[in-house]
């Protein structure tokens, strides 16, 4: 019998694979449902910015074509949207396969990569697939402690930093000036990668613009997606900011044709009309503001959130909480999964949702409360 784990890289031995857990379907049949509601995986419950779908019936013709290599028809949408040179655009089929890219392009077996803690998980995991060494910096106030993330790199020699702006799971957004002050720290030979996949939730006058210091040549990489304000979770399509002389490299680790055509064309719709953009984040502004204010009054806190969900502290068992709303409908995600013993994450959702939600989540509460 082989043994495979003498065959394949060390650094994958001992990894868990991403398990995303019961399907919808199994989930309706196990607790005799028709319909479940996920608030558990922050898709946009809105739904696909309008002309994205017709795009995608448009395009369907040519399924028996390669896209474009290039995807130029993509970079050049994407780049007049941000006012940026399209040669910086790096797309891809998701942010997932974006953080592969990276860890790709810049790791090497035996480097350090700083981490936040909570963050999104799939930094640690990609980077130790890769072979890299994975410290962790916990956050202050459900903050990212961007000085001692600095520190943390500058003493471990590290090679990477991985920021998630607005984070995931807390909803935090990085202010300008601590950001500025982190990049100046920012130690040589460090690479700052920022996952960006919530910034279109967040206000605007509040966003640190990044696209400018990629250009002036800074150690610094962009990720950004389609999947969430957008709505085209399903269709897995995202792309990278980096400087011009960086983008090649990133292209030479990735897959050729990892975009589908259908993702392209709904893609390049969704800017067409960059309008209803801002008419999806507001949308969603007014359904998290009801939602914390709901929540408020009924006893649970939320933390301040500029993304598409809300960090709500329930009391009490977490995991046994969202096991009782499943049965209720209801996918939630447990903040003991991130270390957050006593909240869960709630994606936003339309307003008669979030009011289902809340008088949910109201009458399960008392049962799992300690």
């Amino acid at each position: 019998m082989t043994d495979w784990e003498t065959l394949v890289r060390p650094s994958l031995v001992g990894l868990e694979p991403y398990r995303p857990g019961p399907s919808l379907s199994q989930l309706k049949r196990e607790h005799g449902l028709d319909e479940i509601a996920k608030l558990n995986w922050n898709e946009d419950l809105f739904g696909p910015l309008p002309g994205a779908l017709d795009a995608v019936s448009g395009e369907l013709a040519n399924a028996w074509m390669y896209p474009e290599q290039a995807y130029s028809d993509l970079r050049e949408a994407v780049a007049g949207w941000l006012g940026l040179p399209p040669e910086t655009i790096v797309p891809a089929h998701g942010i997932q396969a974006l953080i592969a890219a990276v860890a790709h392009t810049f790791i090497r077996e035996g480097d350090t990569v700083v981490v936040p803690q909570p963050t999104y998980g799939l930094y640690a995991q990609v980077s130790a697939a890769a072979g890299a060494r994975v410290v962790r910096v916990p956050n202050r106030d459900f903050r990212l402690d961007l000085p001692a993330l600095a520190e943390t790199a500058e003493k471990e020699a590290a090679r990477l930093i991985w920021v998630c702006d607005p984070n995931n799971p807390t909803g935090a957004l990085v202010e300008r000036g601590e950001w500025d002050s982190f990049l100046g720290a920012l130690p040589d030979g460090v690479v700052a990668v920022v996952d960006e996949a919530y910034r279109e939730y967040a206000d605007p006058e509040r966003r640190v613009a990044r696209e400018t210091q990629v250009l002036s040549g800074r150690p610094l990489v962009l990720l950004r997606t389609f999947s969430k304000i957008f709505g085209l979770a399903g269709l897995r399509l995202g792309y990278a900011i980096g400087h011009p002389e960086l983008a090649p490299f990133m292209d030479v680790v990735q897959e050729p044709f990892n975009v589908n055509r259908a993702a392209l064309a709904a893609g390049r719709a969704c800017l067409a009309h960059p309008e209803r953009i801002e008419e999806r984040r507001l949308q969603t502004a007014e359904a998290r503001a009801l939602l914390g204010r709901l929540l408020s009054e009924a006893g649970m806190d939320s933390l301040p959130s500029e993304a598409n969900f809300l960090l709500v502290e329930v009391g009490g068992d977490d995991a046994a909480l969202a096991g009782d709303l499943v049965t209720r409908g209801f996918l939630v995600r447990p903040g003991s999964e991130f270390g957050l013993d006593g909240y869960v994450r709630v994606t936003v959702g339309p307003p008669p949702l979030m009011e289902r939600f809340v008088r949910e989540i109201v009458d399960v509460r008392q049962g799992v409360r300690s």
